[in-house]
């Protein structure tokens, strides 16, 4: 509490500008949010932040983090489902750590750019069944349709190695074939 007329320093400022502060009561009848009242959004919110202590100290990619965690299919999105639920949950201490570790992740990857290769864009025209089907695989899996795609090109060129070191290849038993008697 501040009686001095100064800033009220007491409580610490956030670390994130995005955290929001805690809903008011409602003047009308006296109650916070449904979801406030809770006892158990406390524990969610704890355990919402183990999940993603978890998968911070793995090191994911910022994108792999922020979609598990923070996506519209992450843990925060599945736990606090209600837009109420969600305001209350964006206002606590394990939010603004999340948020903490999102960035962390964020900075370590544009401070060792050079680490990854460099990257280039293919563009493949299919069928959109094909697309579709891709796409609800990959969702399935959790990963993006370009994971997805770049996994089966190489699984199918990994066989395609296979079978070729344990058969001859087509041209060279085909000319074996074709070559006179002499």
């Amino acid at each position: 509490m501040n009686f001095g007329g100064g800033p009220d320093r007491s409580e610490p400022k956030p670390k994130h500008p995005s955290v929001r502060k805690p809903p008011e009561l409602n003047k009308e009848n006296d109650a916070m949010p449904p979801t406030t009242l809770d006892s158990g959004t406390d524990h969610a919110a704890a355990a919402v932040l183990e999940v993603a202590e978890r998968l911070h100290s793995v090191k994911p990619e910022w994108v792999v983090f922020f979609r598990e965690v923070l996506g519209v299919d992450g843990i925060v999105r599945r736990t606090f489902n209600t837009p109420e639920a969600l305001i209350w949950f964006e206002c606590t201490p394990q939010y603004a750590r999340i948020r903490e570790m999102l960035d962390e992740l964020r900075e370590r990857e544009r401070e060792r750019p050079a680490d990854r290769e460099t990257q280039r864009v293919v563009t493949v025209r299919m069928p959109s069944s094909l697309h579709e089907t891709l796409k609800a695989e990959a969702d399935q899996m959790r990963v993006s349709i370009n994971t997805l795609c770049i996994s089966k090109l190489m699984k199918l060129i990994d066989g395609e190695g296979r079978r070729e070191l344990t058969a001859p290849p087509p041209r060279a038993s085909q000319a074996l074939q074709e070559e006179p008697a002499a």
